[in-house]
């Protein structure tokens, strides 16, 4: 034994007390001598490959059946995996290896609600984080996320199936979302066969609805159809496809037709059809609607109601109303003039009750509504609706917050403001207009400020593009669902753009004109949420700042705005055909910078005292939104006020 009477605890400590002293390991100075007075005592090394080539490890020795501590079975199959790995991943198996529940200590789980090919998937999903979806997988494989509480996969389901919505699946899977009660797909299903209703009426899948999905359709307000008489004959067409036996729900699809909007020489036929001769309940439905046409006086009274109002949809070929806007200059107005495409007239309309430029216009419920502005001494919260039937402007419950250059577009009816300019700061707070109880009430704010943006509606989603916030100019987009409240970016626009004119038509976004800081412009570009790209379009023919876009009779309307030297009276109108923007009769009573907005069919053109009714002619139905030229979104941001009214003039 060695002379201190200590015995060595191993062979590398007996090896260490034979070596000299100096030499043995931790012998002399307790640390390194490198400290350098330039540096620091020390540094934390971090090796970012680590967790890159560490999980594809995990995944090899799972694969090899190495090192697994549980088993996992489900109708027969066996699946071997490592704990640590599972509750890492997925928080299902957190808390059941977590929390001390019974299978925490079983080598071998037995698992339920769940099918053996999903959870395969997603155990390769906890190792890999990549899972193959197909059209045939993809519902076990929500399922299996749903349940295992994976909401990465359960994401990318939704976002599969919505991306390959047709007519001929959107039932099936809107029956789906429902079983789950995935709201934000139940609304994309919904918005889908309200957009594409007329091809999905002559489909087999369309008269194998049930009677609850079927009314839940016909009674949308925003069916996209060209009028009433669709909506009645896709509802007869359900009802006779298996006679006697849906004959008891003629009265529940009578209820959801709205009759007043037919015309009456239908209404006479509907009354001697035996589907629904033979009830009582229909008969006076119909014989409500025959009043409607006989009494008028009671028409905004006692037989006022939804069921008398056209549809609010946004592919309804109707006329283009111009409102507010600025003379050559530069004072406020208060003028509307309205543009029938069939006729190719522009016709003087009923003034509104305040002068307005910079003013946020949308059309909800057939009406058409004037919000904020700028009436050359305040910026303005006011709001006043139009009501074509009654023929005259009245003044609804005003904004929390004064706005103008706002964007403003009317979305599963409500009216939805965006941003704009108070007088002294650009504003992103947005505000929603409930107009069953007059109110309008604060919504979540903007990620940025979009003073002198364009807002838009599209398969009910909001949508937020460009803008300024005083000193730069933004190429951003933001979409907000109203089912999920929360501004999201998706692929930013080509160019850089305040003051443009946006409009949707058809499944496209489409944008054209503005201002990009340097330049006047007169480019024009679209968006396909399908794909998340922006796609450039032909050009106007003129430069346009403060340009209002629009659509209607399939068709965009490019209307004023200003090329940098005067302001415009001129309009453009483009054909996604033939790709070519060409000349439109010009505005009779504006000078430019107007807000936009289309007035469904049979809405009743009412015009000023001096201007003859016109005729409303009916024609293929297409997308269309209303919103300001150059409409914004914005919040509350410091931006000085020099600035911004710098903004504010281009």
């Amino acid at each position: 034994l060695p002379m201190s009477g200590k015995v060595p605890s191993s062979s590398a400590e007996q090896q260490n007390a034979a070596l000299p002293g100096d030499l043995r390991p931790g012998a002399g100075s307790s640390s390194l001598s490198v400290a350098a007075a330039d540096l620091e005592d020390s540094v934390m090394f971090r090796d970012k490959r680590l967790f890159l080539v560490a999980f594809p490890s995990f995944e090899r020795i799972r694969r090899q059946g190495k090192l697994c501590d549980v088993t996992l079975r489900v109708a027969g199959s066996i699946f071997s995996a490592h704990r640590v790995v599972l509750a890492a991943s997925i928080p299902f198996f957190y808390g059941m290896f977590m929390h001390d529940m019974k299978e925490c200590a079983k080598g071998e789980v037995e698992m339920q609600g769940i099918e053996a090919n999903a959870l395969e998937l997603l155990i390769n999903f906890a190792y890999t984080g990549e899972v193959q979806i197909t059209c045939e997988n993809v519902q076990e494989l929500f399922s299996g996320a749903s349940y295992l509480q994976v909401p990465e996969v359960k994401d990318a389901c939704v976002d599969f199936m919505r991306a390959r919505l047709s007519v001929s699946n959107v039932a099936e899977v809107c029956r789906f979302a429902q079983q789950f009660d995935c709201q934000p797909l139940v609304a994309e299903c919904q918005a889908y066969m309200t957009e594409h209703f007329t091809q999905l009426a002559a489909t087999e899948e369309f008269k194998a609805l049930s009677l609850d999905e079927l009314t839940g359709l016909l009674i949308r307000d925003e069916v996209h159809v060209g009028s009433e008489e669709e909506v009645y004959q896709a509802g007869l067409r359900w009802l006779c496809h298996r006679q006697p036996e849906r004959q008891s729900a003629a009265l529940a699809v009578l209820r959801c037709i709205r009759l007043t909007q037919l015309p009456t020489g239908l209404l006479a036929d509907i009354s001697k059809d035996p589907v629904f001769r033979n009830s009582l309940e229909c008969r006076d439905l119909l014989d409500d609607a025959k009043a409607y046409f006989l009494l008028p006086e009671r028409r905004f009274g006692q037989l006022s109601s939804m069921r008398t109002q056209p549809r609010s949809c946004l592919s309804a070929c109707g006329c283009i109303y111009a409102v507010g806007g600025l003379t050559s200059s530069g004072d406020s107005i208060s003028t509307v003039e309205c543009y029938d495409p069939g006729q190719k007239q522009w016709r003087v309309a009923e003034n509104m009750t305040t002068h307005r430029s910079r003013v946020g216009v949308a059309v909800l419920n057939g009406r058409l509504y004037a919000i904020g502005g700028y009436d050359g001494k305040d910026r303005l919260n006011t709001v006043e609706l139009f009501d074509p039937g009654a023929g005259q402007w009245r003044r609804v419950a005003p904004m929390n917050c004064k706005r103008s250059a706002l964007g403003a577009a009317a979305l599963i009816g409500k009216l939805y403001v965006c941003g704009g300019y108070d007088g002294v700061s650009s504003l992103r707070s947005c505000e929603v207009y409930w107009p069953e109880r007059d109110q309008w009430h604060m919504m979540p704010n903007m990620a940025d400020c979009r003073s002198a943006g364009g807002v838009v509606a599209l398969d009910n989603q909001l949508y937020a593009l460009g803008g300024h916030n005083g000193l730069a100019i933004y190429d951003t987009v933001e979409r907000l669902s109203p089912v999920d409240p929360v501004w999201r970016t998706v692929a930013p626009m080509r160019n850089r753009r305040c003051r443009h004119g946006v409009a949707a038509l058809g499944d496209k976004i489409y944008v054209a004109g503005g201002y990009d800081g340097l330049h006047f412009l007169n480019t024009v570009e679209y968006y396909c949420p399908a794909t998340n790209e922006w796609t450039l379009a032909a050009s106007l023919n003129a430069l346009r700042s403060r340009v209002a876009l629009t659509a209607t009779w399939g068709k965009l309307y490019a209307i004023g705005g200003y090329n940098g030297v005067q302001n415009l009276s001129s309009v453009e109108v483009y054909d996604e055909e033939s790709k070519v923007w060409a000349e439109a009769p010009p505005l009779t009573a504006h000078e430019g910078g107007v807000g936009v907005g289309v007035l469904p069919p049979r809405c009743g053109l009412a015009v000023s005292s001096s201007a003859p009714m016109l005729a409303l002619a009916r024609g293929s139905p297409v997308s269309a939104a209303a919103t300001a030229p150059g409409s914004p979104a914005a919040g509350n941001s410091s931006n000085s006020s020099a600035n911004l009214e710098t903004m504010a003039a281009l």
